[in-house]
């Protein structure tokens, strides 16, 4: 009878463990994979608002370097069309004065 036990012993161990173990039903998988679901989501959804902001905040800022950029070369163009103004006030100031009839 000690025998037939032992031998008898694995298999018990082994159909218990497959009956106790058993598969998940795909039910009970997307219960359990619903609420990680809704928030990733939510998430991607939240993540594509704040990809178009920053590629709205990148074109503002592209924008204004551009105009920048043209406001510094007018800055230059009457920098150089003031220097000449003044050029010529000082050649007119340094030459004697002439008396007036």
């Amino acid at each position: 009878m000690y025998r037939t036990a032992s031998k008898l012993a694995p298999i018990a161990v082994l159909a218990g463990a497959v009956a106790l173990g058993g598969c998940a039903t795909k039910s009970y998988v997307r219960e359990q994979i619903a609420p990680v679901s809704q928030r990733v989501d939510s998430l991607e959804t939240r993540l594509q608002a704040t990809d178009a902001t920053a590629k709205s905040a990148l074109a503002e800022a592209q924008a204004a370097s551009q105009q920048s950029q043209g406001n510094g070369q007018r800055l230059d163009q009457l920098n150089g069309r003031v220097d000449s103004v003044e050029q010529r006030l000082q050649a007119q100031e340094s030459r004697p004065k002439r008396p007036r009839h």
